[in-house]
C-alpha cells in the first residue's frame, strides 16, 4: 500500500522542505565539529585524559547507530512531521542536560539522550526526500540538502574555539538550544505527516540482535583504545558481536517482516553502496576527530587556532557540492568512486607530513584538498547507495543506510583512538602530558595506518556497474 500523508497546516513547496530538512543536518554538523575541537578543553575542565574523552564521541554516535533501525518503523507508525519533531526535541533537551554536565560519566549519559534525538534526524529527513523527489531530481536533491548541512561544520570549529576560550566548553550544547526551538515550530508548520497505514508490528528480537552486534564490537575497539580491559574480555566482546550480527542475519531469512529485509542486498547497488560507506567512513570519520587532536596537543595551537585552520576543509566541501552531479553525469558512479577513495587514502595519509613550521598557505591548500575530494566522496556514496530502492524498501533502506554512516564514524573514531594509544606506546610518552611534537610520530603512523585502510574500500566499489544517473 502506498504510504499516505496528513499535510502541515501551510502547504510547503519542494524547496522549503529541503530547507527543513537541512535543519536537522545543521544541528548535528554543528555539534559534533564544536565537541571535536573542544575535546582538549572538555578533558582539562573534566581532569581526564584527552584521549578519554573519545566515549562523548563514540556514545553519542553509537546511540544514533543503534536506534536508527527503528527510524523508519516509527516513521512508517507515526508520521514523520511527529518523529521529526520529537526528535528535535530530544536532541535539544540532550544539549541542555549536556550544559549542566559536572563529571565525564554525566556527560556520556546526556549524550546518549542527544543521540537518541539525533537519531531520527537523519534518516526521517532524507525518507521525506525520497517520498517528495522522482528519481531524476534525487542528485540534485540531496546535493542541496547537503550544502545548508555543511554550515554547522564551517561555524563549528571556530566558534568551539571562541566559546571555549572566551567562555566555557559548555556554551558549546547552549547555542542548540535557539536552533531547536526554530527547526521544531518550523517541523510543525511545513513538515508533512507521511505514514503507511499498513504497517506491521516491529522486529524487536531482530533489533535486539542488531543493537548487540554494534555495541559489542564497538566496545571491543574501545578496549583495544587504551581502556585497560583484559585481551579475553576483548576477544568474548568481538565474537559475541559477530555471533549477533550472524544471528540477526539468519532470523530476516526466516522472519515475514525484518527491520531490514534481505532482500535489499538484492539490489546491486544497495549493496556496494551500504558496504562501500562502512568501510569508507572508518577511514574518513577519524579524521574529525584526529585533526584537532593532532593540532592541539602535538602542534600547541589554542582551540581558537585550531578551529579556525580547519575551516578550508567546510569551504572546500560547500564550493565542490555543486560541481559533483556533473562529474557523476560525466564519468558514472563506478568511475568516480573508485578514483575518489584512491584519492581520499592518500590524502589522509598524506597528512602525516604535516609539521609545526609548515607555511599557512600549504597547511590550508592540504586541508581544503582534503575537504573537496570527501564532499564528493559522501555524495557519490551517498546517492548511489539510495538511487534504486523502490517506494517498498525505501523506509527500510534508508534507515539501515544511516545506521551504517553513524556506525562507520563511530568505529573510525574507536579505531582511530586505539591507533594512537597502539603507536604512542612505541614512539613516545603518554598523550595525557603537556603538549609538544615529540608526539608527532604517534599522529603520523595512525594517519598512515587510517590512510590505508581507505583505499582498501576502494575494492568494494569496484563491484558496482559502470552506470550513470538519469538526467534531470
Amino acid at each position: 500500500m502506498m504510504p499516505s500523508a496528513s499535510p502541515p497546516s501551510t502547504a510547503a513547496s519542494p524547496r522549503i522542505l529541503l530547507w527543513l530538512v537541512a535543519v536537522g543536518f545543521f544541528m548535528q554538523t554543528l555539534d559534533g565539529t564544536i565537541v571535536n575541537t573542544a575535546l582538549p578543553a572538555m578533558a582539562t575542565s573534566l581532569g581526564e585524559s584527552p584521549l578519554r574523552m573519545q566515549a562523548v564521541v563514540v556514545a553519542y554516535m553509537l546511540t544514533m547507530a543503534s536506534l536508527i533501525p527503528a527510524s523508519g518503523w516509527l516513521a512508517d507508525r507515526f508520521g514523520t512531521q511527529r518523529v521529526f519533531f520529537w526528535a528535535i526535541v530530544l536532541f535539544t533537551a540532550g544539549s541542555a542536560a549536556c550544559a549542566m554536565a559536572t563529571d565525564l560519566d554525566e556527560l556520556i549519559l546526556a549524550r546518549i539522550l542527544q543521540g537518541a534525538g539525533a537519531a531520527m534526524l537523519l534518516p526521517v529527513g532524507r525518507l521525506v526526500i525520497l517520498q517528495h523527489f522522482p528519481r531524476e531530481q534525487l542528485l540534485p536533491a540531496m546535493s542541496f540538502v547537503a550544502i545548508p548541512g555543511l554550515i554547522g561544520p564551517l561555524i563549528g570549529p571556530t566558534l568551539g574555539g571562541w566559546l571555549v576560550e572566551s567562555a566555557s566548553w559548555h556554551w558549546i550544547f547552549l547555542i542548540n538550544l535557539p536552533v531547536g526551538l526554530v527547526g521544531a515550530l518550523a517541523t510543525t508548520r511545513f513538515m508533512p505527516n507521511i505514514r503507511r497505514a499498513d504497517t506491521g508490528r516491529f522486529d524487536l528480537a531482530g533489533y535486539a540482535m542488531l543493537v548487540l552486534a554494534m555495541v559489542a564490537l564497538s566496545l571491543a575497539l574501545d578496549g583495544l583504545g587504551g581502556l585497560g580491559w583484559a585481551s579475553a574480555l576483548v576477544v568474548l566482546l568481538m565474537i559475541a558481536g559477530m555471533a549477533a550480527l550472524t544471528a540477526y542475519w539468519l532470523h530476516a531469512l526466516r522472519h515475514p517482516a525484518p527491520i531490514f529485509p534481505t532482500a535489499l542486498f538484492a539490489i546491486s547497488s544497495y549493496r556496494v553502496g551500504v558496504l562501500g560507506n562502512l568501510f569508507a567512513r572508518i577511514g574518513s570519520g577519524a579524521m574529525p576527530y584526529l585533526l584537532p587532536l593532532l593540532l592541539q596537543l602535538a602542534m600547541d595551537f589554542s582551540p581558537a587556532e585550531a578551529g579556525m585552520l580547519l575551516l578550508p576543509v567546510t569551504l572546500a566541501s560547500i564550493g565542490a557540492k555543486r560541481a559533483v552531479p556533473d562529474i557523476i553525469h560525466r564519468h558514472g558512479y563506478r568511475r568516480v568512486l573508485i578514483v575518489n577513495t584512491l584519492l581520499l587514502g592518500v590524502i589522509v595519509a598524506s597528512f602525516a607530513l604535516m609539521a609545526p613550521d609548515q607555511p599557512l598557505w600549504l597547511r590550508t591548500t592540504h586541508l581544503a584538498l582534503f575537504g573537496a575530494v570527501s564532499s564528493t566522496q559522501f555524495t557519490a556514496m551517498n546517492t548511489v547507495t539510495l538511487k534504486d530502492l523502490d517506494t517498498e524498501l525505501a523506509a527500510s533502506g534508508n534507515s539501515l543506510f544511516s545506521m551504517v554512516q553513524m556506525l562507520g564514524l563511530s568505529l573510525g573514531i574507536t579505531c582511530a583512538s586505539a591507533l594512537l594509544h597502539a603507536f604512542n606506546s612505541w614512539f613516545g610518552p603518554g598523550l595525557a602530558s603537556a603538549a609538544s611534537a615529540g608526539q608527532l610520530p604517534a599522529f603520523r603512523a595512525a594517519f598512515v595506518a587510517i590512510g590505508l585502510m581507505t583505499v582498501g574500500a576502494a575494492a568494494v566499489f569496484w563491484q558496482l556497474k559502470d552506470d550513470r544517473p538519469v538526467q534531470g
